[in-house]
């Protein structure tokens, strides 16, 4: 079955003209000549976009490629305003940034609960005759219509929002480690590319908490365009802490073929190279699967080799057999403590 998690869309937007100013003179009993009484229209409606933390996925649009507020009314006699022409507050998910289709421009990051962007004002009302009234013209019949409402296409991108990136090849346990040590349930299955879309776990410690991202893995060659993670990374943008997960089952039978340090190398070579942003982000390294290692002594070699080449915090657990996650969970509190300075 297809995903329904769509973090890309694309949609035109349109705010509602503005009403037509009116002609109109008064017609009062005992008035034999009644001044102009024509009433400006009213104003559009405007394109609102607000965030809704009720929303995880932005495929709404996919079924709603044109966004239209309300046009506004006309004008009336009497010198009455046509109404306001009705606004559309349109939902997105936390985390979604709007660009500019056409020039690329950003117009705005919306990360919390209720925070807006007006995206298209609506047109003025036009001015009716009572408006046009001087001491030579005193039954005016000029009008105006209503102004147009903006219009522009809309690019939407949704980067979820989380302390914590965990990042590695498909298979490497990512999926099961948030299962572990949060109440996310992504799939699970010993096959490559089971995660398909990002998933977020809350995680809870010594009445702390803090949200950690789930991508689907990463291969080789992903800054060049392969495979599905590379796609999902502006996802950990936002991050402040990379976790780099890496199979410690297969020494010597990894994806790269060499180990869990060439595969920790690998990969972080492919997250460098997405973005300068990536490059200042605090990072642990995580071991993972050494229930299935029959040599306690290659794992400790393993890890110190690990700490030289990484040079960031290393943990050995099982994910699994729920190894070594309170010591990993505690090294996550406390390198955010530190990034959050």
């Amino acid at each position: 079955m297809a995903s329904r998690f769509i973090d890309r869309a694309k949609v035109f937007v349109k705010a509602g003209s503005g009403g037509r100013g009116c002609v109109a003179f008064r017609r009062e009993k005992y008035v034999p000549f009644g001044g102009p009484a024509g009433g400006d229209g009213g104003d559009g409606g405007d394109v609102i976009f607000r965030v809704d933390s009720d929303l995880n996925t932005l495929i709404d649009f996919k079924y709603r490629p044109h966004l239209r507020a309300g046009n506004g009314g006309h004008g009336g006699g009497d010198k009455r305003t046509g109404r306001r022409g009705k606004d559309l507050i349109v939902g997105v998910p936390p985390g979604t940034v709007l660009y500019d289709a056409d020039t690329g421009e950003l117009i705005a990051d919306l990360v919390y609960e209720g925070q807006q962007v007006v995206v298209a004002r609506g047109g003025k009302g036009g001015r009716g005759n009572a408006r046009f009234a001087t001491a030579k013209n005193r039954a005016p019949r000029k009008f105006e219509e209503g102004k147009p409402g903006e219009e522009r296409t809309i690019q939407l991108e949704l980067k979820s929002i989380a302390d914590v990136g965990l990042v590695g090849f498909p298979n490497a346990g990512k999926s099961t480690l948030l299962r572990a040590i949060s109440r996310a349930k992504p799939e699970v299955a010993p096959y490559p590319f089971t995660t398909l879309t990002p998933h977020l776990g809350v995680v809870e410690h010594d009445g702390e908490r803090f949200v950690v991202a789930d991508i689907p893995g990463l291969i080789e060659g992903a800054s060049q365009g392969r495979g599905l993670g590379y796609e999902f990374l502006r996802h950990i943008e936002r991050t402040a802490v990379l976790l780099y997960v890496v199979d410690g089952s297969t020494l010597g039978q990894s994806h790269t073929g060499k180990g869990p340090i060439d595969d920790f190398v690998t990969v972080r070579r492919e997250v460098m190279a997405y973005s300068d942003e990536m490059k200042q982000k605090e990072a642990l390294v995580a071991i993972n699967k050494i229930d299935l290692v029959e040599s306690q002594e290659a794992l400790y070699e393993i890890k110190a080799q690990m700490e030289t080449v990484a040079n960031k915090p290393v943990y050995l657990i099982s994910a699994e057999e729920r190894i070594g996650l309170n010591d990993l969970v505690k090294g996550i509190r406390d390198v955010l403590a530190v990034s959050n300075r």
